[in-house]
């Protein structure tokens, strides 16, 4: 394996953080990552001021099925609530720049959070959701079932916005969403990464690759590009 990508590996297995750029031919970003299950609010707050982005929780296919979690787009442009809600008609997505469709599902609260917003709260539901999605999975419990799990800790809206890996996963898209879930399978790990893109100081436009490397290096966490971590999981 590839030195930087077991570095990588490693430092997700232990906790800590990934820096992960796509490709200059996606998105041009990087997100810092980490794995869903070592969230805490140190690691919200980081995201927070380090990054400036979005902080988003990356999901695998296999957990969005597990809880039937919908993509948005789906709901979005479902005949029956785009007949009751013409504003929809007016919203679709169909002009991303950088793909054909938004990996977005439902966004998420743990039912005991506050507002939700919280360094604490956000940790607390990032957390809860890959240690359910875990126990799950070695329980062997899907369908009607784990829709009720999930009900009973999580309610929707919230404030941690989902993004689902495509069916297919690397194979069929290369975004951060498949991206950052690869990583947490490279690792042997449960699927479920709390992640933020990197936007320079002014917010303007996304931190350059370059300029996320140097970040990286300086404070010793390791910086991979899409295409190594394709190559490593030989997609």
């Amino acid at each position: 394996m590839d030195e930087q990508v077991q570095a990588a590996v490693n430092a997700f297995k232990n906790g800590q953080p990934v820096c992960l750029f796509d490709s200059e031919k996606r998105e041009g970003e990087t997100d810092l990552l980490f794995p869903g299950q070592s969230a805490e609010a140190a690691t919200m707050r980081q995201l927070r001021l380090d990054c400036g982005g979005l902080l988003f929780l990356a999901i695998g296919h296999d957990v969005g099925e597990r809880f039937s979690l919908p993509f948005l787009q789906d709901l979005h442009t479902h005949p029956s609530l785009m007949e009751e809600y013409e504003v929809l008609t007016q919203l679709v997505t169909n002009d991303l720049r950088y793909d054909s469709r938004s990996a977005f599902t439902l966004s998420l609260n743990h039912r005991n959070t506050y507002t939700g917003i919280t360094d604490h709260d956000r940790a607390l539901t990032t957390r809860r959701f890959a240690e359910l999605t875990g126990e799950l999975v070695e329980a062997g419990i899907e369908g009607k079932a784990a829709q009720v799990a999930l009900g009973e800790e999580f309610r929707t809206p919230g404030h941690i916005p989902v993004c689902r890996e495509t069916e297919g996963g690397l194979a069929r898209r290369q975004g951060h969403t498949e991206l950052a879930v690869g990583l947490a399978r490279l690792a042997g790990m449960t699927p479920v990464v709390i992640g933020a893109e990197m936007l320079q100081p002014d917010g303007d436009h996304a931190l350059s690759v370059d300029d996320a490397r140097t970040w990286a290096q300086e404070r010793n966490i390791p910086f991979l590009e899409g295409a190594q971590l394709i190559d490593a999981l030989e997609v």
